[in-house]
């Protein structure tokens, strides 16, 4: 199930099957042949210790795909952007596998690190997910990071 919220220069994903994150950002810099910056992070879900065998990402269907298309909006209105998307994969993932695709293109390269930087601080810490790590010797919620909460204070 993908829904898509497409307006003007913001694009959100939640996909629950996998995507090729190479795809997505040879279609976004295709789309941009103005921006003269365009800076793309792809996010994979790790194995540390080579213990980890699945993560499970849940979300509120409406409810996740508007707090995160209210994220990359306020990302473009803040920065002089061309283009804005991210796309979010939700349901089981193995190890090794894109979990988040975030790009922004820009005139100039600092608003385009700058936005994309501030998109991942604010998906990880505001984003409406439930996230299970499974691993070898059982399953653990994931909280955002102390890290990560203070992360994105530094964009008030």
């Amino acid at each position: 199930m993908t829904r898509k919220v497409e307006t003007g220069k913001v694009e959100t994903d939640i996909c629950a099957a996998p995507f090729d994150a190479d795809a997505q950002a040879a279609t976004f810099r295709e789309g941009n042949p103005a921006a003269g910056a365009i800076v793309i992070f792809m996010g994979q879900v790790r194995d540390e210790n080579e213990t980890v065998t699945a993560l499970k990402l849940e979300h509120y269907p409406g409810f996740t795909e508007r707090s995160i298309d209210a994220i990359a909006r306020s990302a473009a209105e803040r920065w002089a952007l061309n283009a804005v998307r991210v796309c979010h994969r939700v349901g089981d993932l193995a190890p090794g596998e894109t979990i988040v695709f975030v790009a922004a293109a820009a005139a100039h390269r600092r608003a385009a690190f700058e936005a994309a930087d501030y998109l991942m601080d604010y998906l990880k810490s505001e984003a409406p997910f439930w996230k299970q790590e499974v691993t070898v010797s059982g399953t653990r919620w994931i909280e955002p990071k102390e890290q990560d909460i203070k992360d994105k204070t530094r964009w008030r």
